[in-house]
């Protein structure tokens, strides 16, 4: 499998459709700052433990600070069949409505 690198700008076809899923890598307390909207927060370093309860029919968009974890998370999913797209340059590439 493979997946794809998608401009931050790009999010917003995405945001609030029902077959994606997307999901910030960062911790609680920065989510809760500021995140991208209908993002929920899965922290990098609990991911594993929570993988077993994402869908796997839907599109997972992943997303970190800087896009770094983002893209290595994204690499090992799409190698155990998941549809997955990282955001190049995470959060900080994003100018888009932020939540919080």
């Amino acid at each position: 499998m493979t997946f794809e690198t998608i401009r931050a700008k790009d999010i917003e076809n995405y945001i609030g459709r029902y077959n994606v899923l997307i999901i910030d890598l960062r911790e609680p307390n920065e989510y809760d700052n500021a995140h991208i909207p209908t993002a929920i927060n899965i922290p990098y370093l609990d991911f594993e433990n929570k993988k077993s309860t994402l869908p796997s029919e839907r599109l997972l968009i992943l997303y970190c600070d800087r896009g770094n974890l983002s893209l290595l998370l994204a690499r090992e999913l799409s190698k155990e069949g998941y549809q997955v797209k990282n955001i190049y340059g995470g959060i900080r590439a994003y100018r888009g409505q932020l939540v919080k």
